[in-house]
Formats: C-alpha cells, structure tokens, sequence
C-alpha cells in the first residue's frame, strides 16, 4: 500500500525544466513518477492514501551538504549573539542566568552587526564578571572572547605561546586582550564543564526538527568530536534519528577520532541505518577570514603584518590524507585561503585516490592556477552561499580588489566542471536552504550586490541542495531527484523557485517535508 500524491508541479531535477504532476511513493521508495490521472487510474486501487496538492510545487527533498547539527541546536537552546550590536550583548550576558557551576556562555557573536564594528575583549566581559567564568564564540566557531577568569583557568597569560594552529590576541602591552583563536579556543573548551548526554540529546532533537520546518530532509554534519567523542555522539544519533524522528544524517569522522573509529564497530561501514551513515575524515587546514585566521598566499590587505594561520604543516597535512587513504576514507577539508587550498591540493595529489569522493568545503579564496588543478582531481566542493549575504562587504577590505575574482566564485566553479554541494554551515549561517538558494542567485545584502557575474541560475541553486548534495556522497542513484527506485525524501513549497524572481525564495513556504515516506512536518500540523 502506497501514497499518491497528484494534481501538483513535481521538479524532478532530472534536467532542467523537466516537471511531472504526480508521484507515487510505496515503503519509503518513489515508485512512478508522470500525470496525474496516468498515475490516479494506475494506482487507484493500490494507494491507501491520496493526496490533493491543490498546485503545490514538488522538489526532491532539501539536503545541507555542510552543517553542525547539534550546534545548531545548541544555538537555539543557548544565547544567540548574532544580531547583537555590542552594547547589546553585554546587556544579554549580564542579564543572562545560569546554575552556580555553569559558565555564562553566548554563541553567534559578530562584530560587523555592531555600528562601529567594535570587538568584545576580555575587558569588556569582566565587567560583567571576574568571578564567574564567561565565554563568547564569535560565528564563525575559529575563535571566542573569555574573561579574566577563564584565563586565569585555562593558564593563558603573557608569557604563554601561541599553541600551535592557533593565536592568543594581546594588548599593546603583550598582555592577553581575552580573544582567542583557532587552537587556542580549543585549548580553553577543554576546562569548560562538558555538556551531559542529556543535553547533547536535546540539541540534537531539536535541531532536527527545526530542519523539518525548513524542508530539510537531510544533512551532512560534522559533530563527531565535540561531545564526549565519537562513540557517545554516535549513541545519540541511533537514539534520536530514527525510524519515528528520521533524517538523513550523514556523519563526517573529525581526524582527532581516527583512533576511536579504529577502535568502534564501524570500521568500513557508511550506512549504519537508513537514516545514519557514516562519511569522510574531517580535517581543518586554516581558519576564517572574519578573525583572519584563514591562511593567504599573500597578506591580508586590511592587516599586512598577517597572511593567516595554517591549522598544519604541510607534512602533518599529507599524513592525515595518508591515514584516511590507508582507511579506504576519502577527506573532507576545511579550507577558506588559497594558501591553504593549495596545500589540501598537493596533500592530496600526493596520496592518490579511493573510491570515496574528497570533499573540500568553503573554498572561499582562490586563484586561476589552483581551479586548474582542482579539475584534474574527482573533487567535490561544499560552497555556502549565504556567506555572500554575511561576509560583504566587509571581506573586500580583507581581500583587497585583486582576490575578488577568485573570492566566494561559485559560477566559476560550475563553469570548470568541479561539482558543487550546497550547505549553510549553521550554526555560522542561517540553515534555511531557501535563503541559501536565494543568495546563490542574487548575491545581495541590503547594502548591495556582489560580483554578480558569479550569480547562479535558480535551477544551478537548487541543484547545490538537490543533486549536488546527493552527488557529494555517491548518492546520486538514489537520492537528490524525483524518479523511480529513489527514495522518497520530497520538500513541497507554495512557490515555483525557477520563476527568476526574487521575491519568490523569500515568499516561499515550506507545505510539507517528507522522508522516506514519511510527512515530518506539514504546515498548519505535524503528522509523526
């Protein structure tokens, strides 16, 4: 017994234009794709169910290639500094309340939201408190401010030395200013109380439900690492992505886990469940430019004294693809300088292929060279257009006119033949694809439009969240299209997105999302 749903415009992302009016779908597979009263008289007396679109627009569902799914919930269990001017965010830190054994902790904090683009240091958070320990993670997640106390805590004074892969800022005096990067911020994390089973629980649940509301039926996450290590992560993910809350979870290995995977039961396992697979090794190569911890080939040009910050040696980097090669694991690379792409590159190169796809994820700065290289290797790029929306045009001044080319190139990209995924990196950026979508194509912010040539079509947009998401995992068979023997993971709006009009990513509503099947969310009521 199966479900047609009829009487719609059904996207099947096949090719470009190709549409159908109904869909067949039968344990948790699209049986027949075609017209509506082909489909009602085929299936009549099979369907148990029979759905009225009433015109809904159908497309394959809506998969994040990149994002930090219990971060994401943690965002909305936590204190959201995002669109906080400074004076703001004191206020919400100060009023903020928490148990006696907790820290005052904030997330999404961001500098460019405030008037006069002022930082919070460590002067201004022990104002608030020198007894309790305070920690605020800037968005982009490479770097934080912490108070005296937490200083104090973590060891951190004058004298102590960069860590390696990261900074300690410091005032005119070479004293700690409490704004920290990259390895450093990791050094700090470490004395901080970690979050309960419970907790992690119930970010992970509620992040997923929010991606339900959003028409997401899937994404690809990298969580592994930060809460109590890959085994327990992995205990909450089979507890709460399951056959009564499902969503298509693929799990990114952070290569500080190499040892636990080694030790786990999921050696040369992807699909654990239906729902839980797991993916690559994650490895970060450099930081972001917001910090500018992203590793340059040239200096920055708003702060020539600094090119960026390598999170490796190139040495430490080739070992790392070396040991996913000797897992029969392909990599996943954070990479946002050229400097670091170029290094990812030959690390790369060096170690050959597998038959798992290599992943780079941001590639925000490049150059002519490297895209060059780029095609000659089976890669897959992770591209996260809302970053147009954030990041100008404040990364012109970081950038400087000669990079801008090659900076947030996602038209270059496609037109080099090297596949792209589409993501949002939420918690950084907001997870809705539709305002993914609608940045890849428009390229705007209320202060203008940039490098426009690099617009997408609306067909090329939604391809990074369909197809291209699909396509990044060797899914490409089964997911990411509306078609027979595919499963059944549908995102049905009210708005066609391929009109070329700009106000229909941001009218459009997500009616209903579907997995394997099964409705998650239907607007006006949940049915599961």
């Amino acid at each position: 017994m199966g479900t047609l749903l009829y009487n719609g415009t059904v996207y099947t992302m096949e090719a470009e234009g190709k549409i159908a009016e109904a869909v067949y779908i039968e344990n948790g597979k699209i049986v027949d794709v075609g017209l509506s009263k082909s489909l009602e008289k085929k299936w009549a007396e099979t369907a148990s169910e029979m759905k009225n679109l009433n015109g809904a627009f159908v497309y394959p569902g809506f998969v994040d290639s990149h994002l930090h799914l219990i971060a994401h919930g943690q965002k909305r269990l936590k204190l959201d500094l995002s669109e906080s001017t400074k004076q703001e965010a004191l206020a919400q830190l100060n009023d903020l309340t928490v148990e006696e054994e907790e820290w005052i902790e904030a997330l999404g904090w961001n500098e460019h939201n405030d008037p006069n683009h002022e930082r919070l240091t460590s002067l201004d958070l022990n104002q608030i408190s020198q007894e309790r320990p305070i920690f605020v993670m800037r968005i982009c997640r490479h770097a934080a401010i912490v108070n005296q106390t937490v200083l104090d805590l973590a060891g951190i004074d004058r004298y102590t030395k960069d860590p390696v892969g990261g900074r300690i800022e410091r005032d005119d005096n070479g004293h700690p200013n409490g704004i920290l990067h990259d390895a450093a911020v990791h050094h700090v994390q470490s004395f901080m109380p970690p979050m309960s089973k419970a907790q992690v629980k119930k970010a992970l649940q509620v992040a997923v439900e929010d991606c339900y509301t959003h028409g997401l039926t899937g994404g690809h996450s990298e969580d592994l690492h930060y809460y109590n290590g890959l085994m327990e992560t992995l205990d909450i993910y089979h507890e709460v992505v399951r056959e009564e809350r499902p969503f298509r979870a693929h799990l990114l290995i952070h290569h500080e886990e190499l040892d636990a995977y080694d030790r786990s039961p999921y050696v040369g396992k992807q699909e654990l469940t239906p729902y839980i697979e797991l993916g690559t090794l994650k490895i970060f190569a450099d930081g972001a430019l917001g910090g500018r911890t992203a590793a340059l080939s040239k200096p920055y040009h708003d702060e020539p004294s600094t090119s960026g910050l390598l999170i490796h040696t190139q040495f430490a980097l080739n070992d790392l693809v070396h040991k996913a090669r000797e897992r029969n694991l392909g990599v996943a690379i954070h990479v946002i300088g050229d400097q670091a792409l170029d290094m990812s590159l030959q690390a790369i190169e060096q170690n050959g292929q597998t038959n798992k796809r290599d992943r780079l994820i941001h590639v925000q700065v490049a150059r002519n060279d490297l895209l060059a290289r780029m095609k000659q290797l089976p890669l897959i790029v992770d591209v996260q257009p809302h970053f147009v929306v954030s990041d100008f045009p404040w990364v012109e001044d970081r950038l400087g006119e000669e990079r801008m080319p090659y900076a947030f190139a996602w038209k270059t990209l496609l037109e080099a033949s090297i596949p792209c995924a589409g993501g949002s990196d939420a918690p950084i950026e907001p997870v809705e694809p539709l305002k993914g979508m609608h940045a890849a194509v428009f390229r705007k912010n209320d202060q203008g439009v940039y490098n426009e040539s690099e617009a997408l079509t609306p067909y090329e947009a939604v391809s990074l969240f369909t197809t291209g998401s699909a396509y990044a995992i060797g899914k490409e068979k089964t997911r990411g299209q509306i078609k027979p023997g595919y499963d059944a993971d549908l995102t049905i709006l009210n708005q066609n997105l391929f009109t070329g009009d700009e106000n229909v990513f941001e009218q459009a509503q997500v009616l209903a999302t579907i997995i394997n099947g099964y409705t998650v969310f239907e607007k006006g009521g949940r049915e599961r």
